[in-house]
């Protein structure tokens, strides 16, 4: 026993010589100023639980994209805002609203002011002196609604749905509403089935003229109906004494004859002309070159 005191005794005094300034965990304060707290030994440091480890905060900032600054400092990107803002509203507005609303300096800036009302979609009222937005249709009822797609109608094609409603917000339902009391048709995207376009219903629906809609039970037994194979279908075809319809065959084109007035066979050689007159007799340029034999 004497021994193992010795060594824990050893160990003690090794703990208190140690520099703990450059680890993460310093040592517990002593109890008092006189003695100090002993060192705990590695079995108790062991069964202590060790503090949990902070999280990183998660951020969902992606910085591939720019940050969103506002209505930003160039003057062109302050008119975009304050022109959308007066065109999303259906009442005209002040120009102090627009400004806090946009956070444009609108009511401040005189370059600004006389671009956003020099914009071919801002409309100026100088005697109440407010805002609005000049929209492509003016109408804010159904009756109104249909008139002016009657008259677009007219002029031989229909109206987008989506210019409708950013004249009007409640134009797609005004318009389901005519759909169902058959005074427009309309069209739908295949996807989803939204409005698309709308067109005036000239033919009005009655039992005696038509144009009313086909029943749904009528619908349900023509897209039951399922078209046969090929190989069912000619069986189906002959069982009935009827025969497929044949293709045209094409007319086989006539082989192109030789035209009149020339003959045939070889070429014509043409006639060697000669320029060199002035060696006429001496050398004939007529024929080929060919050098002299070499003498022996």
């Amino acid at each position: 026993m004497s021994k193992l005191a010795k060594d824990s005794a050893a160990f003690k005094s090794v703990l208190k010589r140690q520099d703990y300034t450059s680890w993460h965990s310093q040592p517990p304060a002593p109890s008092g100023a006189s003695t100090p707290a002993s060192p705990a030994t590695p079995a108790e440091s062991s069964s202590q639980p060790s503090p949990p480890k902070k999280k990183r905060p998660k951020t969902n900032v992606v910085y591939s994209q720019p940050a969103d600054t506002g209505t930003g400092m160039n003057i062109n990107t302050q008119l975009v805002y304050a022109v959308n803002h007066l065109k999303g509203t259906q009442n005209p507005m002040r120009l102090q609203d627009i400004a806090i609303v946009t956070n444009t300096p609108l009511d401040t800036d005189h370059h600004l002011l006389e671009k956003f009302k020099a914009h071919d979609r801002v409309i100026w009222d100088p005697k109440t002196d407010l805002y609005s937005y000049k929209h492509e249709f003016n109408f804010r009822n159904k009756a109104s609604l249909l008139t002016e797609i009657q008259r677009q109608t007219r002029k031989g094609g229909g109206i987008s749905v989506r210019a409708l409603k950013e004249s009007w917000k409640e134009a797609p339902a005004a318009i389901e509403e005519l759909e169902k009391e058959g005074e427009v048709l309309v069209t739908r995207t295949v996807k989803d089935g939204q409005l698309r376009m709308v067109f005036w219903n000239e033919i009005k629906p009655t039992e005696e003229l038509g144009g009313m809609q086909v029943e749904k039970e009528f619908n349900d037994l023509w897209h039951s109906l399922k078209v046969p194979n090929d190989v069912d279908l000619l069986k189906q075809l002959a069982s009935e004494g009827l025969q497929v319809t044949n293709a045209e065959a094409p007319i086989p084109k006539a082989p192109a004859g030789k035209k009149k007035g020339k003959r045939g066979g070889a070429p014509r050689q043409r006639q060697v002309r000669i320029t060199n007159v002035h060696m006429r007799g001496e050398i004939d340029l007529s024929r080929d070159y060919v050098a002299p034999a070499k003498q022996k």
